[in-house]
């Protein structure tokens, strides 16, 4: 994506279910948990670039020992840094024992990551706080090992307000205004309530209070827990916990918004954001990964029973679209398809624009995620040219020989165009001074076209900001002098925000709002954005924005062909000499391309929760009133 926007966060999870000594025995390592854990958060180091965490939990200790230790760092390498420190430890208190020789019950009692449940977090921040503090995993502590919560997650809730209302209703004084810890405080409420149903359901038989807490710990009905905990919960998450005493669980929203896979077998349970990195950790096959039903929590209670649990009624699955075109790696079997696709579905649109002229045409790609759907953008070019090739040889019987072989040796051209310089870094705050440095962060390859006769066609996974282009990638193409440069995005014109966890939260920043703007202002329709403005302001003062999104209104004054000439327009620099035309991905291919993930309200507007509508209501009032700030 030549516009950075934030990531999703990553969740990685682990539940050994045989005692360690197991471990031990069979895999010659007394830290096989820590390795599979290190392997599964480096495999969606792309999920997080502001922080990592990660947190263990031992199990059946002493009174007095810890057993819950987190450890989380916004380092420059945070999975490594985490690591470096947990194999430190690790490695000088087992140095003493002979290679193979470290017996289980000496591990666990002296070594603070010797446990069961592993829990890791990998965080891109949406709402620019990058601390230690706001990194996940977060830790509920209390004295009786039920009691005790430790929480991460991939989401955002639309609806935090309400939910710290109800915590301010119930007696508690919140002193933080997030959805993270709002959501473990209110799970949490649920499972001290839960723990008081068992301790009164038990405390007239005159057990004693241990015996007492033994029963809690085996009885806690954690489904029960987050039916109650999430039925208001409005947004899109993956969200694991893991209780003190031992239990454990992963909740997906009732949509599916996010993405979140699973493994087990009689060894272990491991959860992760993306399937390839359980498939490469563990040596799988795909169809040995399982997805997390939308509106389902995977279960794991501390005797090692493992449950799939509904809590919340399933929805319309419409997981996220963006995780296909951009944010998950494009290793996994299915989103390697699906992006292959997404270009090859671009291909009739980008051969008009090239008016059919393949000889003169240079086909690349930037980004590199762009890779991808680059391979199937030319899958289709080629078959454009093979169909051309058998028309020709049908319709003329007399051809020389000379023109047979030119017309066998045509197929598309292919070019290296760009190449980032990834040793580039620019520290110049100034506006001028760094446009005129980010212009360099891509290098060129000279001399790959044929200057003033070719058209350059680039393919991106997607646009969101129009800035890099405007200010940088487009200068540098024109360098090499090609008639005309054609930008592809195999995403359809972004122009929503997303609440649900991406950071794209304030409609100026999208370049097909901004050319939206330019068109109502160019037909002299000012008047519409005052419509739509008061049907915002009265809708979220009467308390009904959820209700339906007001903006689609104005998209709806014109086509999608004039959106994008209007994008076209205003990326292009005054200063270069190529026309410069910009072609999107249609939303009907993004459905055909990616079947199974139909969540596109960034495209669409058709937000999957009310939630959604609120935002984006709140958005546009923000815009119209000046007001640079998140909309949620």
């Amino acid at each position: 994506m030549s516009d950075s926007i934030k990531h999703e966060c990553g969740l990685a999870f682990i539940r050994l279910l045989k005692p360690q000594q197991y471990y031990i025995d069979k895999y010659k390592t007394a830290s096989y948990a820590l390795n599979k854990m290190y392997l599964l958060m480096e495999k969606q180091h792309n999920r997080g670039q502001d922080g990592a965490g990660l947190a263990y939990i031992k199990l059946d200790t002493v009174p007095g020992d810890s057993y819950i230790n987190r450890l989380r760092s916004i380092k420059q390498q945070p999975i490594q840094d985490i690591f470096k420190k947990v194999f430190n430890e690790f490695n000088n208190k087992t140095k003493t024992f002979k290679k193979g020789s470290v017996n289980a019950e000496w591990l666990k009692e002296n070594v603070s990551s010797a446990g069961e449940l592993f829990l890791g977090h990998l965080r891109y921040g949406t709402h620019g706080v990058n601390s230690v503090g706001a990194c996940h995993p977060f830790i509920r502590k209390n004295n009786w090992r039920s009691r005790n919560l430790v929480m991460a997650g991939n989401f955002n809730l639309t609806n935090v307000d309400e939910l710290i209302e109800f915590l301010v209703e119930i007696g508690q004084h919140p002193i933080e205004k997030r959805d993270t810890v709002t959501v473990m405080e209110k799970i949490g409420h649920f499972v001290d309530r839960e723990v008081q149903r068992i301790f009164d359901k038990y405390k007239a038989g005159n057990y004693d209070n241990k015996t007492l807490s033994e029963f809690i710990e085996k009885e806690m009905d954690i489904a029960q827990i987050l039916r109650l905990a999430a039925k208001d919960f409005d947004g899109g998450y993956l969200m694991a916990g893991l209780v003190g005493h031992g239990d454990a669980f992963i909740l997906r929203d009732p949509n599916g918004i996010r993405p979140g896979y699973y493994y087990q077998d009689d060894e272990i349970v491991v959860v992760a954001s993306e399937r390839p990195a359980i498939q490469t950790s563990f040596n799988l096959s795909s169809d040995k990964i399982k997805e997390v039903p939308p509106g389902h929590a995977l279960i794991i209670k501390k005797d090692g029973k493992i449950s799939i649990e509904e809590c919340l009624p399933a929805k319309q699955k419409l997981a996220c679209s963006f995780e296909r075109i951009y944010f998950s790696r494009g290793t996994d079997s299915e989103i390697y398809k699906e992006r292959i696709n997404l270009g090859y579905l671009l291909t009739e649109r980008v051969m008009k624009e090239i008016n059919y002229d393949y000889e003169n045409a240079v086909f690349s790609f930037i980004p590199n995620t762009a890779e991808v759907a680059f391979y199937g953008l030319l899958k289709g070019v080629e078959e454009h040219i093979n169909n051309h090739k058998q028309k020709v040889i049908e319709s003329k019987s007399n051809l020389s020989s000379v023109e047979l072989q030119h017309l066998l040796n045509l197929r598309p051209r292919v070019e290296k165009i760009a190449v980032k310089d990834v040793k580039m870094r620019t520290f110049i705050t100034e506006d001028a001074a760094r446009d005129e440095m980010v212009s360099h962060v891509y290098d060129i390859t000279y001399d790959s076209i044929k200057r003033n006769t070719d058209t350059l066609v680039m393919i991106d996974d997607s646009i969101v900001r129009g800035t890099t282009l405007q200010k940088s990638i487009l200068s540098i193409l024109d360098r090499l002098g090609p008639k005309k440069i054609i930008i592809v995005s195999s995403a359809p014109q972004i122009r929503y925000p997303d609440c649900y966890g991406i950071d794209m939260s304030k409609m100026q920043d999208f370049i097909a709002f901004r050319a939206l703007i330019e068109l109502i202002r160019e037909n002299k329709l000012e008047y519409k954005l005052d419509e739509v403005y008061k049907q915002c302001k009265e809708a979220i003062l009467e308390k009904r924005s959820y209700e339906r999104n007001f903006v689609q209104d104005l998209y709806a004054l014109f086509t999608y062909g004039q959106i994008s000439d209007k994008i076209s327009e205003i990326v292009r620099p005054n200063h270069i000499f190529s026309e410069v035309k910009v072609v999107f991905q249609q939303v009907e291919d993004l459905h055909k391309a990616c079947p199974s993930n139909l969540g596109d309200w960034y495209f669409t507007g058709n937000y999957p929760t009310p939630g959604g509508n609120r935002v984006v209501n709140k958005a546009f009032l923000n815009y119209m009133d000046g007001n640079n700030e998140r909309a949620y």
